[in-house]
Parts: structure tokens; C-alpha cells; sequence
């Protein structure tokens, strides 16, 4: 039976996991849809579902980076801590004797 850190580390994994695929779809859409992406209903969504990660960098950030730069740095910090997440899972699993 897997421990609760595991499963805790895998549901953490799984909302950064979907925040970075939409921040890259919301920017592939972006490119293809121009100026008038902001009616386009599926870049609207994307927006609302990154929303929450976006407005917490910026809140985070200091106010010199400009507000066009926030999603990049939103991608590269979700992205770290994916990374961080991973190591944590094989920490988690080396220290516990499980196969992951």
C-alpha cells in the first residue's frame, strides 16, 4: 500500500501538470488566433484555468517585471516546482523502500 505523501506528492503533481499544458495551449492559441484571441471561447477557458497561478506570480513578482512577461515566468516557475515534486516522489519512495 502506497503512504499518503505519495499520493499528496501525485495529486500536487497532476494540478501543476495541467496549469503548464494550458499555459503552453493558451500560447500556441495565442499565435494562431492574433489580436482576436480574447473572443475566442477556448482561450478565454484556458484563461480561467491558469487564472489562479497567473495572478499569484504577479502578486509574487515584483512590480518592474511587466505584466506581458507574467505568464513566462508563470511556465518556468511551475515548471521548477514540477521538478521539485519529482525529486520529492523519489525521495519519498527511496526513503521507504518503494518501487515508483
Amino acid at each position: 500500500m502506497n503512504p499518503p505523501e505519495l499520493f499528496l506528492i501525485s495529486v500536487a503533481r497532476v494540478l501543476v501538470e495541467v496549469a503548464l499544458f494550458t499555459l503552453v495551449g493558451q500560447a500556441v492559441l495565442a499565435i494562431f488566433a492574433g489580436k482576436s484571441r480574447e473572443r475566442n471561447v477556448v482561450y478565454r477557458l484556458m484563461q480561467t484555468i491558469t487564472g489562479p497561478a497567473v495572478k499569484t506570480v504577479r502578486f509574487v513578482t515584483p512590480r518592474f517585471i511587466i505584466d506581458a512577461h507574467i505568464p513566462f515566468v508563470t511556465f518556468f516557475l511551475l515548471f521548477w516546482i514540477w521538478i521539485a515534486l519529482a525529486a520529492f516522489k523519489r525521495y519519498v519512495c527511496v526513503t521507504q523502500g518503494l518501487v515508483c
